[in-house]
C-alpha cells in the first residue's frame, strides 16, 4: 500500500461507516469458506457396515443380541471387531465381517460361535451400511470402504492441496486485475461449485468438483483480506483483520448445525452452499479499493471511490488524489536519491531470508509455527467428531472456542507482547496434547474441555503469527517473508488430514505430533526478538541487528526512511 495511505485514512477515518459496510459484507462470505473447508466431517463419515448377503434374511445374531433384520442390531453393535450371524430364508447361515464373508457348511442351529468348516467369500454383493445416523454419505453412495478406503480419505487432503493452488492463482490474479472482480468470481464459483457437488454422478467428478470449489474458496478468503485491508486504516486495521478469521470460524459452527439437521449428503451440501447466497446476490455492489485503482493510474475511478467513502462516513471535504499523488510523487524521489538508489533496484529472492545464522533461524522458526498453527488448526477441527459424545455439538463448540481466542490474540499483543503472547500459548498447546493421553477414554466431557482448550491455544498463536511475521523482517523482504510462511501453513493444511489418518495406527498419534511441533515452535520461539512498540525494519542489517546482533548480511543495503505497518497488505490463509 502506498506511503499516502495513512493520509487518505486521516481524512475519511480509519473505521467509518463506509468501512464498516464493506468490512462486514465481505466477511460475511468468509462464512463459506469455514463451511466449505470442513464439510467433508460429515459428508464422508463411513458409518458402521458389513457385506451384504445374497437371499432374503429371516433372523440375526450378533455378539450379544438378536433380532429379524440387520437394522434392529446397528444400536447394539459394539465392536467393528465381532460379526454378524444371518440366516436366511432358504436356511442358509452367513458370517459377515465388514470386508469379507463366510458361509457356514453345518446349518442347523443359529449359534454365535462355530466350530465347523466354512467357505469364505468376498463382497460381491456390496455393503450393508448403519443408517440410523446418517442417511446417505458419499461413502455409502460410491462404496469408499475396504479396498477403496484410500479413496475416501484423499477426499480432504486433495482439497486442501486445492486451497494452496487457488491462494497462488488468485492472489496473483488479484494484483493484476483486481480485486472486486476476483471477489465477485470466486464469490460466485462457491456457489455454483457448492451446488455442483452435490449434483456429481461419481465419485471422480466429486472430486475434481472439491478441487475447484477448494481454489475459489481460498482465493476468495485471500482476496478478502487484502480488499478489507486496503479500506481499513491503521487503528483498527490490527482487529479487522485478525477477525476476518472469526467468521470462518462460524462456518465450522454452521457445519455442525447443519450436519445434525440433514443427513443426506447431496441435500446437506446444498443447504451449506446456500446459506451465503445473500452476499452473491449484492456482491457486486462493492466498489474497487482506491489503492489499486491508484496503482493502475485509475485516478478518476479512485476519486470517485474516495467522494463515495466520503459521503457514507460524512466528510464534507474528502482530500483529492492529487494531493495523494503528490505525495507519493515526493516519496518516489526520496527513495531514488542517494544511497537509497541501491535499494530500489536491487531485487530480492527466498534466499535473502538465509543471508546470515541468525535472520536463518528467525526464518526456520517462523516458517515452524505457520505450519504448526495450521496443522494444530485442522487436527483438532477434523478429530472433534472421534471424541465421543454428540459429535455435532464437539464441532460447533471446537468453531465457537476460536471466537474468544482472536481477542485474546489481539489484547495479548498489545499488552504483552507478540513473543510473550506466543510462546506460552505454543507451550500450552503443547502441554494440553500430553495431558489428553492421560485422561480416560470414558471421560467424554473432559477429553471435549481439552480438546477445546488445545483449540483455544493453538488458536491464539496461530491469529497473532501473520502479524508478528511481518514485524519481524524489513520492508524488502516483508511481503516475501509472510508469503512464505503463508505457504507454509497450507502445507500444514495438507498434511492435517493425513495426520488425522494415524488414529488407526495409535489413538493419540495426532496429538503427539501436533504436541511436539508445538513444543518445538515454542521453544524456537523463545529466540525471537520482540517487535512490540519497536519501528519496523527497512533493510536487513537493521532487522538483525533487532535480534542483539551485529553481524551483516552480504549484499549490505542502506537505511531507508522507516514506514508504517499498515502501508502494505499482507495476506493470510488457513
Amino acid at each position: 500500500m502506498a506511503p499516502s495511505s495513512e493520509r487518505l485514512f486521516d481524512s475519511l477515518g480509519h473505521f467509518g461507516r463506509f468501512q464498516a459496510f464493506v468490512y462486514f459484507a465481505s466477511v460475511f462470505q468468509a462464512m463459506s469458506c469455514g463451511i466449505h473447508y470442513l464439510a467433508s466431517v460429515f459428508m464422508a463419515v463411513t458409518p458402521n457396515f458389513v457385506c451384504d448377503i445374497p437371499g432374503n434374511v429371516s433372523s440375526v445374531l450378533s455378539y450379544n443380541s438378536s433380532g429379524s433384520s440387520i437394522e434392529d442390531i446397528w444400536t447394539l453393535w459394539t465392536s467393528t471387531e465381532n460379526y454378524i450371524v444371518v440366516q436366511l430364508e432358504n436356511g442358509e447361515t452367513w458370517e459377515l465381517n465388514q470386508c469379507s464373508r463366510s458361509k457356514r457348511e453345518v446349518s442347523s442351529n443359529l449359534t454365535y460361535e462355530y466350530e465347523g468348516n466354512k467357505s469364505e467369500f468376498s463382497c460381491s454383493d456390496g455393503f450393508l451400511y448403519d443408517h440410523t445416523k446418517w442417511k446417505s454419505t458419499i461413502v455409502t453412495e460410491w462404496g469408499l470402504v475396504c479396498d477403496r478406503e484410500w479413496l475416501a480419505k484423499l477426499i480432504q487432503p486433495t482439497f486442501m492441496l486445492g486451497v494452496l493452488i487457488g491462494a497462488v492463482i488468485f492472489g496473483d490474479i488479484a494484483d493484476r486485475m483486481g480485486r472486486r472482480r476476483v471477489i465477485w468470481f470466486t464469490s460466485a464459483g462457491q456457489f455454483v461449485f457448492g451446488l455442483a457437488v452435490a449434483f456429481t454422478f461419481d465419485y471422480y467428478s466429486f472430486v475434481v468438483v472439491r478441487f475447484l470449489l477448494a481454489m475459489v474458496s481460498s482465493g476468495y478468503l485471500v482476496v478478502a483480506f487484502v480488499y478489507v485491508t486496503e479500506f481499513v486504516g491503521t487503528k483498527a486495521r490490527t482487529w479487522a483483520s485478525m477477525h476476518v478469521h472469526a467468521f470462518f470460524a462460524v462456518g465450522v459452527m454452521v457445519v455442525a448445525l447443519m450436519g445434525f439437521l440433514v443427513r443426506t449428503w447431496w441435500v446437506y451440501q446444498i443447504f451449506l452452499s446456500i446459506t451465503t447466497l445473500p452476499f452473491v446476490l449484492c456482491c457486486w455492489m462493492l466498489p474497487e479499493t482506491p489503492f489499486w485503482l491508484l496503482s493502475e493510474e485509475r485516478y478518476e475511478d479512485a476519486q470517485k471511490v474516495i467522494n463515495i467513502m466520503a459521503r457514507w462516513n460524512q466528510v464534507s471535504t474528502p482530500c483529492k488524489i492529487s494531493e495523494l499523488c503528490s505525495v507519493q510523487q515526493d516519496n518516489l524521489v526520496s527513495d531514488r536519491t542517494g544511497d537509497n538508489d541501491v535499494s530500489s533496484t536491487k531485487k530480492h529472492n527466498i534466499l535473502d531470508l538465509f543471508c546470515n545464522w541468525h535472520i536463518a533461524r528467525r526464518t526456520i522458526t517462523v516458517w515452524l509455527v505457520w505450519f504448526t498453527g495450521s496443522l494444530g488448526y485442522y487436527v483438532f477441527s477434523l478429530s472433534s467428531v472421534n471424541l465421543g459424545g454428540n459429535e455435532y455439538l464437539n464441532l460447533f463448540l471446537i468453531g465457537a472456542v476460536e471466537l474468544p481466542s482472536y481477542v485474546i490474540a489481539c489484547i495479548g499483543m498489545d499488552k504483552l507482547g507478540r513473543r510473550n503472547t506466543l510462546i506460552p500459548f505454543l507451550l500450552s498447546s503443547a502441554l494440553i496434547c500430553v495431558l489428553i493421553m492421560f485422561i480416560p477414554q470414558d471421560f467424554n466431557i473432559l477429553i471435549i474441555l481439552a480438546n477445546m482448550a488445545g483449540k483455544f491455544s493453538i488458536g491464539v498463536a496461530f491469529g497473532l503469527i501473520y502479524l508478528y511475521t511481518a514485524e519481524l523482517y524489513p520492508t524488502i523482504v516483508r511481503s516475501l517473508a509472510v508469503g512464505s510462511g503463508s505457504m507454509m501453513c497450507r502445507v500444514g493444511s495438507v498434511v492435517a488430514p493425513f495426520c488425522v489418518y494415524l488414529r488407526s495406527v495409535w489413538i493419540f498419534m495426532p496429538l503427539l505430533l501436533v504436541g511436539i511441533m508445538a513444543l518445538l515452535s515454542g521453544i524456537l520461539t523463545i529466540m525471537l526478538p520482540e517487535t512490540l512498540g519497536k519501528p519496523l525494519t527497512n533493510t536487513l542489517v537493521e532487522a538483525t541487528e533487532m535480534g542483539r546482533n551485529k553481524e551483516s548480511c552480504s549484499g549490505k543495503t542502506p537505511p531507508e526512511k522507516i514506514e508504517m505497518f499498515g502501508q502494505e497488505t499482507v495476506s493470510i490463509e488457513k
